[in-house]
C-alpha cells in the first residue's frame, strides 16, 4: 500500500455489504450489523453500567476497561478489514457510537478516540509507519494521543510548539494542554511548526514517543465531567524526535490534523450527541411517567409533555443532519468539512436543551450524584469543548458561506 492509500471515501468502508460486515475480530463466525448492533446495546446497558460505577467511584479509567474492549473487538470497529479492523462503513458504525454515547464519557471516549485516531496516521503514512503505528492502533496494543491544543494558542495554523531539524532529528520545543489520554499513552500524535515559519505551510504531524527525553507530563485536574480519562500539560524542551516519524512532508501537519481526524472526529462526536441526549430523554420519559404530584404522574402535565415532545423532534432533526454529514464524507464530498462543522454545532446546542429539560422533569433529586440524570447532565457540557467550540464550528461554517455567496445570487 502507498502513502495516502485510504480516502474519506473508501476508509472504514471495506466491508461487503453495510448489513454483514464480518466481524473481523479473529474470533467466531462472521456476524451481521444487527448482530454487532445488539452486541453493543447488550454492553452499555450491562457491564458498562458496571464500569461506569467504578470509573465514578475510583476517579480512573480501570486497566481492564481497555482489555474488555479491546477483546470485544470495539476498537476496531471502523477500521477496514485489511488492517484487521471490523470493516463497519463509517455511517454504520455512527450507530454503534449512538449506542457507546449513552453509557459512561469516559467509555465513549474510548471508543471514539481510538476508532478514529489511526485514520489521521494512515493518511499520509509510508508502509513502514503503517506497520509501525497504525495496525497496532487497530489492534489496540499501542494507545496515541491526539496532541493538538495549546494554552497559549488558537486552533489550527496558531501553533506556538515548534521543531528545529539537525540532521536526521527533529529538536521539539513547547507547551500543550487538555491532551486526553495525554498521560497514559504509547505514544502522542503532535502537531508543531518548522521554528521561524508562519501559517500552515509551516506545519509538521509527528509520532512522538511517550518516553522520549525532554518533555514533562502534568496530570491536569479532574474534569466536571467524563470522569476517569485523564487530560495532560506536556512542555518539551528540544525533545529529540526522528524524522522518520513525521507524517506526509513537512507542510502537512494541518492536512493530517483537520482532514485526517477532526472532519470524521466532529461526525462522531455529533453522533455522540445524539446518543447521549437520547439517554436523558429516557431517564426523563421515564420519571415522567413514575413520579405523581397532586393525583397525576407528571407525564400527563402539559408543560412536561410538550417538553418532551420538543425534545424528541429536536434529536430526530439532529440526528439526520448527522447521518447526512457522514454519507458526504463516505462519498468525498468537499461539503463534508463544512457540514462536519454545521451538525456538530446542531448537535452539541440539541444536547444542551435536551440535557436542561431532562434535569428539569427530574425536579431537584435530579442535581443528586444519586441519580443518573446528574452524570448525564455533566457528561453533555464536555461535548461543547470537544473537536472545536461551537464558536470554532461558526466560524467553519461562516467562511464557507461568504466564500460561495458567488453562487447563491440569481
Amino acid at each position: 500500500m502507498t502513502a495516502g492509500h485510504l480516502t474519506a471515501a473508501t476508509a472504514g468502508t471495506t466491508a461487503a455489504t453495510a448489513e454483514s460486515p464480518p466481524a473481523g475480530s479473529g474470533a467466531g463466525d462472521p456476524v451481521t450489523f444487527k448482530d454487532m448492533l445488539a452486541d453493543v446495546r447488550g454492553f452499555v446497558t450491562g457491564p458498562g453500567e458496571r464500569y461506569a460505577e467504578r470509573i465514578e467511584r475510583d476517579g480512573a479509567v480501570p486497566p481492564d476497561l481497555w482489555s474488555d474492549l479491546k477483546s470485544r473487538g470495539y476498537l476496531s470497529l471502523a477500521a477496514p478489514l485489511e488492517y484487521g479492523g471490523r470493516g463497519v462503513p463509517f455511517s454504520k458504525y455512527l450507530e454503534l457510537m449512538e449506542w457507546f454515547a449513552r453509557s459512561h464519557g469516559s467509555i465513549r471516549m474510548i471508543v471514539h478516540v481510538v476508532n478514529g485516531i489511526w485514520r489521521a496516521i494512515d493518511q499520509f503514512a509510508t508502509a513502514e509507519q503503517r506497520r509501525r503505528f497504525v495496525l497496532p492502533v487497530v489492534a489496540g496494543d499501542i494507545r496515541v494521543a491526539f496532541t493538538l491544543t495549546e494554552p497559549t494558542a488558537g486552533t489550527g495554523a496558531d501553533l506556538r510548539c515548534s521543531v528545529e531539524r539537525d540532521g536526521d532529528t527533529y529538536y521539539l520545543s513547547g507547551e500543550k494542554h487538555m491532551i486526553t489520554f495525554g498521560v497514559n499513552c504509547d505514544y502522542w500524535l503532535l502537531f508543531a511548526r518548522v521554528a521561524g515559519t508562519l501559517g500552515a505551510d509551516g506545519t509538521v504531524a509527528l509520532m512522538v514517543p511517550r518516553d522520549v527525553p525532554g518533555v514533562a507530563v502534568q496530570s491536569m485536574a479532574e474534569t466536571m465531567g467524563v470522569h476517569g480519562t485523564d487530560h495532560a500539560h506536556l512542555v518539551f524542551d528540544r525533545a529529540p524526535v526522528p524524522v522518520a516519524n513525521r507524517l506526509g512532508a513537512a507542510g502537512d501537519g494541518l492536512q493530517v490534523a483537520l482532514g485526517g481526524f477532526l472532519v470524521p472526529s466532529r461526525i462522531s462526536v455529533a453522533m455522540s450527541c445524539v446518543g447521549l441526549a437520547r439517554r436523558a430523554q429516557e431517564l426523563a420519559v421515564h420519571r415522567a411517567t413514575q413520579r405523581v404530584t397532586f393525583g397525576k404522574p407528571l407525564s400527563q402535565r402539559q408543560a412536561i409533555s410538550f417538553a418532551l415532545a420538543e425534545n424528541a423532534a429536536d434529536i430526530e432533526a439532529a440526528r439526520a443532519l448527522v447521518l447526512h454529514a457522514a454519507h458526504e464524507w463516505e462519498a468525498g464530498s468537499d461539503r463534508a468539512p463544512v457540514l462536519s462543522s454545521m451538525a456538530k454545532l446542531v448537535a452539541v446546542d440539541m444536547l444542551t436543551r435536551v440535557t436542561d429539560k431532562a434535569l428539569q422533569v427530574h425536579g431537584g433529586l435530579g442535581y443528586w450524584s444519586s441519580s443518573p440524570i446528574e452524570r448525564v447532565y455533566r457528561d453533555a457540557r464536555a461535548q461543547r469543548f470537544e473537536e472545536g467550540t461551537n464558536e470554532i464550528q461558526k466560524t467553519v461554517i461562516a467562511r464557507d458561506l461568504f466564500a460561495h455567496a458567488a453562487e447563491m445570487t440569481w
